[in-house]
Parts: structure tokens; C-alpha cells; sequence
């Protein structure tokens, strides 16, 4: 029997390998989001592979938009059914909630645009009037 080598970094190898500060992945620690973390002998954190997985997902999240707590949330739906399908219908949710929001914000940003472009219309006119 082979026995499998589990690749581990330290907290500053992590920070360097997923381009985010220490401070942050301790918060996410602290916040419950990146609770797999060991600790060895001295008390100094470990990470694993499933910990760079983690904290890439979480990276992934945050650029769609998800809050803190609505990742929060999908890790208490993790922790209550243990299954991807549960928590995987809930992200589902909360992304449309977000593309909703986004179509919201363009319809904004057109009206703001136009409403800027007829001014600076209005401008020139009184410029060359």
C-alpha cells in the first residue's frame, strides 16, 4: 500500500499561492468559511489542497458578487445537508438575485448616460448659441 503524500502550506505560502493577505484568510477562518485548517504541535496553522480548493471557491464567490454572509449561508446549508445539491440550488438563487440586481444597475447607468449626454447637449448649444 502506498501511502499519499497531502501537500500542506503554511498561512504565508497560502497568501502567496491565491494572491490574497494572510489577514484575510484568517478572517475567513474566524468567520467560519475556511474551517478545515489544522494546527500542528506549536500551534501554527497548516492548509491543505481542500484549503486552496476553499479559498479559491470564496475567491470565485466574491467576484460574483456574493456577500460574506450569503457565503456564510451556503456554508451553513454545507454543514446541515452535506450535500452540494442543497447548497448548489441556493447559489443558484442567489445568482439570479444577482444578475437581477446587475440588469437593474445597467438599466441605471443607460438612464444616468443619456441623462449626461443630453446635458453636455445642452451645454454646447448655450457654448455655441
Amino acid at each position: 500500500m502506498v501511502e499519499e503524500k497531502i501537500t500542506t502550506y503554511s498561512i504565508g505560502e497560502l497568501a502567496k499561492l491565491l494572491e490574497m493577505s494572510t489577514r484575510t484568510i484568517r478572517y475567513y477562518e474566524e468567520l467560519g468559511l475556511l474551517n478545515s485548517v489544522k494546527r500542528i504541535e506549536n500551534g501554527r496553522r497548516i492548509y491543505t489542497d481542500d484549503d486552496v480548493r476553499r479559498l479559491k471557491l470564496i475567491k470565485r464567490l466574491k467576484i460574483l458578487g456574493l456577500t460574506l454572509s450569503e457565503m456564510h449561508e451556503l456554508e451553513s446549508i454545507w454543514q446541515i445537508h452535506k450535500t452540494n445539491d442543497v447548497v448548489l440550488r441556493r447559489l443558484l438563487e442567489i445568482l439570479d438575485s444577482h444578475v437581477q440586481r446587475v440588469d437593474d444597475r445597467i438599466k441605471d447607468l443607460e438612464i444616468l448616460k443619456n441623462e449626461i449626454i443630453e446635458y453636455q447637449t445642452r451645454i454646447k448649444n448655450k457654448l455655441n448659441g
